[in-house]
């Protein structure tokens, strides 16, 4: 009889080592069909290789799916996450994070179509990624079972997920058999490197870890010059060309790329209470980043503004934390989107060895007036004298308070 009672379970799956060993492991302890799913989000990698080995290990082809992602991802992830300059603890931009929950929703619709009964990844019960799956899985479908090998079975070692994998015949590429120096995730937004080399935070990680940048010093020594085009808070067009939301994203990759843009040697705080240290790269993402921040600065009001940086740390923790399906998430969501109604124009950047400078910006709704700023004579657009008042109004309180100070000293 099925484990559980499980009889079919939708796998999220990479073809890698570990899920290979995961399918395996699912079909012997739980007895259960196994129905794969892989995504393509950009990661670079080929993906009909899965679908082999998927088949390889008994799967029948119904029951394996393979689906072009990127689009959807950063159409519906990406883009809504950039419109809030979403940043963890002030410098992350949530490459790994804002991928989750797109994969556990796919599953899930899989599930439901296939008559599935449970889900499994294969993240390890140390890391934020278990629980951005699982909270994603219950927000929707509440009654679904999850199967987590990685806190299940007694596979610890790499060395047991080899003779686990032998036992079964399972194919082990041959750079797979020794310990690998690290472990990487990636997709169209980013890449990060964790774990063995570099889990020493004070030993600079070696020029290998950087996989989509060059270094700054590889960099030319010529600045490149990039327009970026903005409607609703999204990014549009590059250079006066519209461009789909991938197609967009990987063009600016490749500039990032070219001129050592985008990355980053973090210490962060994971949800589930520990430190750990990544190398993460992300070189669209970061001229994006300073794209949107540009546009926004003359088309938002200063409230609306504020308001929005004041809430950005709590939106950016949900999505760390994974409640990317929340309402409290869905709600800020509708703030920010309201806020970039008018959030339109164009930006000009110069990226020049790992640096992107905002060098000009545009908007037929921008807020800039020059005839308020301006040193030369305004002709009356601004009473200067006006600012007595203004300044003497929001003295007030500190004038009290230091005849206070006075008085108790005296």
């Amino acid at each position: 009889m099925a484990k559980g009672g499980v009889k079919k379970v939708v796998l999220a799956y990479s073809g890698g080592l570990d899920t290979s060993v995961i399918l395996k492991w699912l079909q012997t302890e739980y007895e259960a069909e196994v129905v794969t799913f892989t995504a393509d989000l950009g990661q670079g990698e080929e993906l009909e290789p899965a679908r082999a080995k998927a088949q390889l290990l008994g799967i029948k082809s119904e029951n394996i799916f393979i689906e072009d992602l990127r689009e959807e991802f950063v159409r519906d992830y990406v883009f809504p996450m950039f419109r809030a300059n979403a940043l963890y603890e002030g410098v992350y931009l949530l490459g790994t994070s804002i991928a989750r929950p797109l994969i556990a929703k796919k599953q899930i619709e899989i599930a439901e179509r296939l008559g599935a009964d449970a889900v499994a990844h294969g993240a390890t019960g140390k890391g934020n990624d278990q629980v951005r799956f699982e909270l994603s899985y219950y927000a929707l479908k509440p009654d679904i079972k999850i199967i987590a090998p990685w806190r299940e079975w007694d596979l610890t070692s790499r060395t047991r997920l080899l003779e686990f994998a032998e036992a079964h015949q399972i194919p082990i590429a041959k750079d797979k058999r020794g310990e690998a120096p690290f472990s990487v995730d990636a997709n169209l937004l980013h890449s990060s490197s964790e774990g063995k080399v570099l889990e020493d935070p004070a030993i600079e990680a070696d020029s290998v870890v950087y996989q989509r940048t060059l270094s700054p010093e590889e960099a030319p020594d010529k600045a490149t010059i990039v327009e970026i085009g903005f409607e609703r808070g999204d990014a549009m067009s590059i250079d006066g060309v519209t461009l789909s939301p991938a197609t967009l994203l990987t063009r600016l990759n490749a500039l990032g790329k070219a001129n050592g843009i985008g990355r980053i040697d973090l210490v962060e705080n994971r949800f589930v209470g520990m430190k750990s240290r990544g190398i993460y790269e992300t070189p669209g993402g970061t001229i994006l980043y300073a794209a949107h921040r540009a546009i926004e600065s003359i088309t938002l009001d200063r409230g609306a503004a504020h308001l929005k940086d004041d809430l950005m740390p709590r939106y950016a923790e949900l999505i760390y934390n994974g409640f990317w399906f929340s309402p409290e998430r869905e709600m800020l969501q509708a703030l920010i989107d309201k806020s970039q109604e008018f959030v339109a124009g164009s930006v000009r950047l110069k990226l020049y060895k790992g640096n992107v400078m905002v060098i000009g910006r545009s908007s037929p709704n921008s807020l800039y007036a020059q005839d308020l700023v301006t040193f030369e004579d305004d002709q009356g657009a601004y009473d200067q004298k006006d600012a007595q008042g203004f300044i003497k109004l929001n003295a007030l309180r500190l004038r009290t308070l230091a005849s206070r100070k006075r008085k108790l000293k005296g």
